[in-house]
């Protein structure tokens, strides 16, 4: 246990090179974030080969309480790791702890909360995520269980960015990874050795989420943070911090409630349309599942370098260390690009083996697959701008512009399109408004973040 009177050295966030911070706190990250897409892809296929598709419908109904868990955790993980890591930057420790303490607390009321509104209350809001009669009994079953562990899994997701914040991000990706292995195994234990059906995939889920957690929480139990120390006292929350930490969490949190907003709308245009199409209904339906799950993995990778690069952003910001912020941005965004144009080139020329990948269907299933692909993700090498940009202006403690440029994308450019497009076009119509809207989100994400770039003082310990 570190006693308080000792001074720590100077914190490598504000002395090591971004070329070695970067791939430090963002590889990491990045594996956490694909562990998270792959399982919930793995866990899709397994229940599905296991119960069918009356199963796999069973976990899309109750798809909606894993989303707002996930916002949750956003919102106050990001919050509060970027006001932790504002505040060392800055030289103040205990400022800096009692955000980590009240973020922490609140993690586990928002989550606990969100745990028992899912457990009394799924039948009805089921109904409202879609669930018809025949799906109904296998969602009940999958969310009377799946709640036991949204408190643990909402706490895990928002406080694995503290951990890295701390900096530990190694640690932060072996509490996913750790939890995302277990369910894996589980997953086939369960439903196919032992015949348990979706609660065997429930009770997977839940089981991988508890190791996760138990890893989390020690690594704040034995006092194992590095750059403060936790006490009870710390824990308990203050308010004033939580409207501040909330502040810089909206942006990952609207972020997410915006990507379900626009699955719904892409599903209800794409099942409308179809079926005035020569595909039909599910056809369209099927091809955007896949599509959404391709595009998980890319944006898995881009969120995870934004993430990684969080607590650099926040503590040489807070440090007034400009250049060493700029340079951060810079070479997130070149990283990204990169990826992102890498999944591009794959998009356009290799369509139909990527969605052979999700099993076979008639030839007029992968003629609109191919595209599906090639124009819906036509701007995938632009992606990497908005959410880099998105976090950037959250970890400087800019919430507004983040929150701005978060919704860019889904709520201001997409979703209108989407309903305007196909009344034009028809199907056509839904899968042009994606690029279209691709491309509107980066000129301002562009815009907005070069403006700051320029503002921002060009010598280091210049008031900002």
């Amino acid at each position: 246990m570190q006693p308080p009177t000792s001074k720590p050295g100077p914190n490598p966030l504000g002395t090591a090179p971004i070329s070695r911070l970067l791939p430090q706190f963002a590889i990491p990250s990045i594996i956490a974030f694909l562990v998270t897409s792959l399982y919930n892809i793995v866990d899709q296929v397994f229940i599905g080969q296991g119960v069918g598709y009356l199963g796999n419908a069973a976990t899309t109904v109750s798809f909606p309480f894993t989303t707002v868990s996930t916002a949750l955790a956003l919102l106050m993980g990001i919050g509060t790791a970027a006001n932790f890591n504002l505040n060392l930057g800055a030289g103040d420790r205990d400022k800096a702890r009692a955000v980590a303490g009240t973020g922490l607390s609140c993690l586990a009321l928002l989550g606990l909360g969100l745990g028992l509104v899912a457990l009394f209350f799924r039948g009805p809001l089921l109904l409202v995520f879609g669930a018809t009669p025949d799906v109904l009994p296998y969602a009940l079953t999958y969310t009377s269980i799946t709640a036991f562990g949204l408190p643990m899994v909402t706490f895990t997701t928002g406080c694995s960015n503290l951990i890295r914040a701390d900096g530990s991000p190694t640690y932060s990706m072996l509490c996913t990874l750790s939890g995302a292995l277990l369910n894996t195994l589980l997953d086939y234990i369960f439903i196919f050795p032992l015949q348990m059906g979706v609660a065997g995939g429930a009770l997977a889920t839940v089981l991988g989420q508890a190791v996760s957690l138990i890893m989390a929480l020690s690594y704040f139990l034995r006092t194992r943070m590095r750059t403060v120390t936790l006490t009870a006292q710390s824990m308990r929350p203050r308010w004033s911090l939580f409207w501040k930490i909330c502040s810089l969490g909206m942006a990952p949190f609207f972020n997410q409630i915006a990507m379900l907003l626009v699955q719904i709308v892409l599903n209800n245009t794409l099942t409308y349309y179809g079926a005035l199409s020569q595909y039909g209904r599910d056809i369209p339906l099927a091809c955007a599942g896949v599509v959404s799950k391709v595009g998980m993995l890319v944006l898995g990778c881009v969120i995870g370098i934004a993430q990684g690069c969080q607590p650099i952003f926040s503590f040489n910001y807070g440090a007034r260390q400009y250049a060493r912020v700029k340079e951060a941005y810079r070479k997130a965004v070149i990283s990204g690009t990169l990826i992102c144009t890498a999944a591009f080139i794959c998009f356009q020329l290799f369509p139909r083996q990527i969605v052979s990948i999700f099993g076979p269907g008639s030839e007029e299933y992968f003629t609109f697959a191919e595209r599906f692909f090639r124009i819906y993700m036509f701007m995938t090498f632009g992606n990497a701008f908005q959410p880099i940009s998105a976090t950037f202006f959250t970890s400087i403690g800019k919430a507004r512009r983040g929150v701005l440029i978060s919704l860019t994308r889904q709520v201001i450019f997409l979703i209108p399109l989407l309903l305007i497009f196909p009344y034009f076009w028809g199907i056509e119509g839904a899968l042009y408004a994606a690029p279209i809207a691709d491309g509107a989100a980066v000129v301002v994400a562009l815009t907005i973040s070069l403006r700051e770039m320029r503002r921002m003082p060009a010598e280091d310990g210049d008031p900002a």
